[in-house]
């Protein structure tokens, strides 16, 4: 299983970005997926997932402005960021697990290596 994240960059507070994370070696449709994010100087915290049946949950500090998508026939999971703020600044990681409904509060075994958002007020 290898995940390989892109699209990251510097956006001005209220911007958006799009990340990506193409998978390879597994079907995106049997596993379930998420986004995770670690500020310097911070734990990792999970803020959005989705699960083999395209349910989707999201953590309070994303909800509302961040939607995590897939398209299983590209192998890839997508993170819309919209309304970005200072805080969003992190890297920021996509996961996978093959326990189909697992949520981005739990653990999951494979990792990608991560790209870098940084958002300036």
């Amino acid at each position: 299983v290898q995940l390989v994240e892109s699209g990251g960059g510097s956006v001005q507070a209220g911007g958006s970005l799009r990340l990506s994370c193409a998978a390879s070696g597994y079907s995106t449709r049997m596993y379930s997926m998420a986004w995770f994010r670690q500020a310097p100087g911070k734990t990792r915290e999970g803020i959005a997932s989705i699960d083999s049946d395209d349910d989707t949950y999201y953590s309070d500090s994303v909800k509302g402005r961040f939607t995590i998508s897939r398209d299983n026939a590209k192998n890839t999971l997508y993170l819309q960021m919209n309304s970005l703020k200072a805080e969003d600044t992190a890297m920021y990681y996509c996961a996978a697990d093959p326990n189909r409904w697992r949520v981005y509060y739990e653990s999951f075994r494979h990792w990608g290596q991560g790209t870098q958002v940084t958002v300036s007020a």
